[in-house]
C-alpha cells in the first residue's frame, strides 16, 4: 500500500470524512483532527471524535471505519456534514454525495482516496494528561473525544 499527500494539509485544510456502519446504518462526520503513521508493526490512521457525537456510537459500535478525501469543491458539503448531526438530518441521503460499500464499512463514489481501516484501539482523551491551555480552548463546554486508532487494511482510490 501507498499513500503519498501532505497529510498536514489534507486533514487541516481540506479536511475528511470519518464514516462508521454498514450499507444498511451508518453515519458519517467531518474531520479535520487526524494523524497517520505506524504503530505495532502496522500503518494506522488515528482520528478523535467527541463522546457527545452520533458518529461516536457508529464508531464504537463497528470493527471498521473509514476516512475519505475529497476535491476541493466538496469543502461547502463537508462543511455540512461537520455542522449537522446525523440526528438531525438524514446523512445516507446528501444531495450530491453517493454512499458506497468499502470493504467492511461505508465511503462515497466522490471520494478521491478512501482509507479503509479495522479498529485497533479505543481511548478516551483524559483532560487531566492535557495542557491546560488546550483543556480551556477545547474542553471546557463540550465533551471529551475519543482517540480511535485503526490499521489501515485498504486504500481505495478513485
Amino acid at each position: 500500500m501507498n499513500f503519498e499527500t501532505d497529510i498536514f494539509e489534507v486533514y487541516d485544510k481540506k479536511w475528511a470524512l470519518l464514516t462508521a456502519g454498514t450499507m444498511d446504518r451508518f453515519n458519517t462526520m467531518t474531520i479535520s483532527w487526524g494523524s497517520m503513521g505506524t504503530l505495532w508493526g502496522k500503518p494506522v490512521a488515528t482520528v478523535y471524535v467527541r463522546t457527545s457525537r452520533y458518529t461516536h456510537d457508529f464508531m464504537d459500535d463497528n470493527d471498521y471505519f473509514t476516512v475519505s478525501f475529497y476535491p476541493s469543491e466538496f469543502k461547502k458539503t463537508l462543511g455540512v456534514l461537520g455542522s449537522r448531526s446525523g440526528r438531525e438530518i438524514d446523512k445516507m441521503h446528501i444531495p450530491g454525495m453517493t454512499p458506497c460499500a468499502a470493504g467492511e464499512s461505508v465511503s462515497f463514489e466522490q471520494a478521491e482516496v478512501t482509507l479503509l481501516c479495522k479498529k485497533l484501539c479505543s481511548q478516551l482523551l483524559d483532560p487531566d494528561h492535557i495542557p491546560a491551555d488546550i483543556v480551556n480552548q477545547f474542553y471546557t463546554d463540550d465533551a471529551p473525544h475519543n482517540m480511535f486508532i485503526g490499521e489501515v487494511v485498504d486504500i481505495i482510490r478513485k
